[in-house]
């Protein structure tokens, strides 16, 4: 029933998915929305994932990945960090990543990060990035951290795709229109490093304040993801998936950020690539 739901719903809103290449006579910014424990690591908090999750494991691979090309090529990284004050809750969610626990630090895979010159750490208490950037005086982080970098392509990964992610971008989106954030142009949605979380109506209905917010997804024997790492690479690259492959069961509200930012502006791309100049 929940695939034929999915299938209905990619018939109706369809996603155009994109291959993105940026080369190097562009400047480029990689965006890291909230890959903390407190939503990605199994156990850590009252968001955190209940067991190993295909589409959260994929989201920490491929944002690695990205986030270690962008350091060997010295290109600016900003890492936003969900983190509240004890006194300051998220309503409708539960407490979750609490300014000073682990659950509001990168993922162990991603901890590197800090010590890298070219990153940059925000930690924000809204879902919004890009609100949560003002500061006290009225400046902005983010906004400065696209011009001083001069950045005209900004590469979005993180979760959750529906919530973080997807008001970041549009905000972002608005802001570029309005000719804030010159000289950004675009902005794109990298669809295999985004995840959401999985809060089924079976379980909402047995808690307080917080609405279901589904996720489809994989078969457990069918994991594979950083913590897992000691399986061989055959069974990582057996179910990696290609351009074109791995979303025969797209999650629900996945696919729905994905949406909802493409009509905002914002290019999906389903795999990205980086092209060095021909010398002439």
């Amino acid at each position: 029933m929940v695939l034929k739901t999915i299938d209905i719903l990619k018939n109706e809103i369809p996603i155009e998915e994109e291959s993105v290449i940026i080369t190097e006579d562009v400047k480029a910014g990689l965006v890291l929305v909230d890959i903390i424990n407190g939503f990605c690591t199994v156990g850590a908090g009252n968001l955190a994932p209940r067991e190993p999750n295909r589409q959260i494991c994929e989201m920490i691979d491929e944002s690695t990945r990205l986030a270690r090309l962008f350091c060997d090529k010295k290109w600016p990284i900003l890492a936003f960090l969900d983190s509240h004050p004890p006194h300051k809750l998220e309503h409708p969610y539960p407490s979750h990543c609490i300014t000073g626990t682990d659950e509001s630090n990168l993922v162990p895979a991603l901890r590197w990060l800090e010590k890298e010159q070219n990153v940059t750490i925000r930690r924000k208490d809204c879902y919004d990035g890009y609100i949560g950037s003002f500061k006290e005086d009225g400046s902005n982080v983010f906004v400065d951290w696209v011009k001083n970098n001069k950045i005209q392509t900004l590469l979005v990964v993180g979760v959750c795709t529906d919530i973080c992610v997807l008001d970041f971008v549009c905000s972002t989106l608005s802001a570029r229109n309005r000719g804030f954030l010159d000289p950004l142009e675009e902005v794109v949605v990298y669809s295999h490093g985004c995840a959401t979380f999985d809060f089924p109506a079976s379980m909402a209905r047995n808690t307080k304040d917080i609405s279901p917010h589904p996720q489809v997804t994989y078969n457990k024997s069918r994991i594979c993801c950083y913590e897992k790492k000691k399986q061989t690479d055959a069974l990582s690259s057996r179910y990696a998936p290609g351009p074109g492959k791995g979303r025969t069961t797209k999650e629900l509200m996945h696919h729905v950020g994905l949406y909802m930012a493409k009509e905002r502006g914002a290019k999906i791309a389903r795999e990205v690539s980086f092209n060095s100049l021909k010398k002439p």
